[in-house]
């Protein structure tokens, strides 16, 4: 598959063209995490990859695990790199245990790439759940820290013959199981629109924003925004649409240049009465569910990805 804009791409990631290498790869997935979010501000059709390269591109927007990352393998293999896509799952409090390599996520892996540090030159990306790690992982047993955040990666319980990366404890994900086996996005397709009309919907009602940097996380939901980092987690409400609008644009890059004034103001009355009509905890954690509840960690109470 070619003919790509590769250009437009990595102009939005903030970045000149580089031949494959290890740390052209690290910035390359440092940026896309910087500057394309995790976001629910509408229901995407499906997950064609090439359709996520223009919604990135073309309309400076973000999506889900599937987007993002089936936009990323694209880039990558145009590229150069020897890159995977492979099926996973994550735990966290919405999947309080681990769920096993069950498709609900995605995470990518590169080879060829040696340093001294990661002599098998294998590596782990995922840049589609907007927290996590913010540089590539080496697909190696061991303990990995990326500033105030340590990462660990392990062979998977959940997943045989898989890998398993334990997130910081001050993220609200607990970890990611993921299969070595190869699969394409198309795989995907039909588990994307189970989870958006059904198990994850709610992602979509209240509209999730999420991007990591270098030192944590920002993340929106309905109307309150929270940084989280090595002091812990920080939220305030937002309350006005040009608070709303600049936080999207501000914080995330979502400056949504598709999109008129008139449009841009109404996703901020919808979700603004969503989340002043309802109850954000019952809906996520309903009476008949409320073992998925995160329990102690005060970052883990409202992030169930």
């Amino acid at each position: 598959m070619s003919g790509i804009d590769i250009s437009a791409y990595l102009a939005r990631l903030g970045l000149p063209a580089a031949p494959p290498s290890a740390d052209a790869l690290a910035a390359l997935h440092a940026a896309h995490v910087e500057r394309v979010p995790f976001e629910t501000l509408d229901r995407p059709p499906g997950i064609d990859p090439r359709r996520s390269l223009t919604r990135i591109v073309g309309q400076g927007r973000g999506g889900v695990c599937y987007h993002l990352n089936g936009a990323f393998h694209l880039l990558l293999r145009e590229l150069g790199y020897r890159v995977g896509m492979h099926a996973a799952g994550v735990q966290s409090g919405y999947n309080p245990n681990p769920v096993g390599a069950n498709g609900t996520h995605n995470v990518l892996t590169v080879s060829g790439l040696p340093t001294p540090g990661n002599p098998g030159g294998r590596w782990i990306l995922d840049v589609g759940s907007g927290e996590g790690f913010h540089r590539p992982l080496p697909l190696a047993p061991g303990t990995y820290t990326q500033g105030p955040f340590t990462y660990r990666v392990r062979p998977s319980e959940a997943a045989p013959g898989g890998w398993r990366v334990d997130y910081d404890r001050l993220e609200s994900c607990s970890g990611v199981d993921f299969t070595l086996e190869e699969t394409t996005t198309e795989q995907f397709a039909a588990t994307f629109d189970r989870l958006a009309d059904q198990e994850m919907s709610i992602f979509f009602v209240y509209g999730w924003v999420k991007r990591h940097h270098a030192t944590g996380f920002d993340e929106l939901i309905g109307c309150q925004l929270s940084a989280v980092g090595p002091a812990g987690r920080t939220t305030r409400t937002l309350t006005t649409a040009e608070d709303y609008l600049a936080a999207l644009s501000q914080i995330f890059g979502l400056t949504l240049p598709h999109l008129t004034d008139e449009e841009r103001h109404g996703i901020w009355e919808r979700f603004h009465r969503i989340w002043t009509t309802r109850d954000f905890r019952k809906d996520m954690f309903p009476a008949g569910n409320r073992r998925h509840r995160p329990q102690g960690d005060r970052n883990r109470e409202l992030s169930p990805q």
